[in-house]
């Protein structure tokens, strides 16, 4: 079963930044596509940003976040990124990786798959993220 850990929340006022990293103890994460999603207290979690597997030459991010957040993935270490600048306090949430094995030819593709939960099959604790003034 795959586990992930994510780390690198915490405190940061509104223009700062924070890295946050997504780590699997005892599987390769190569085959997986990742997911950050986000769910703020009385909010659903919605999606923030995907990768595609291995080279994670496919990303995306939901409009909210673009220009401010980027997705990477540092296979060697086994942890995908997620660094924040420009924070703001519509920002705060708890923060959660998420990943879906791909298989045959999408493994060296750059498909992403949708930012939906329902699309993920493992996921971390999360970390949380709080932008105040």
């Amino acid at each position: 079963q795959l586990q992930l850990v994510e780390s690198g929340g915490g405190l940061v006022q509104p223009g700062g930044s924070l890295r946050l990293s997504c780590t699997a103890s005892a599987f390769s994460l190569d085959d997986y596509a990742i997911g950050w999603f986000r769910q703020a207290p009385g909010k659903e979690r919605e999606g923030v940003s995907c990768i595609s597997p291995n080279t994670g030459g496919g990303t995306n991010y939901t409009d909210s976040v673009k220009g401010r957040f980027t997705i990477s993935r540092h296979n060697a270490k086994n942890t995908v990124y997620l660094q924040m600048n420009s924070l703001k306090p519509e920002d705060t949430a708890v923060y959660y990786c998420a990943a879906v094995r791909y298989y045959g030819a999408l493994r060296g593709s750059t498909v992403v798959p949708e930012m939906s939960p329902n699309e993920f099959d493992f996921w971390g604790q999360g970390t949380q993220v709080t932008v105040f003034s």
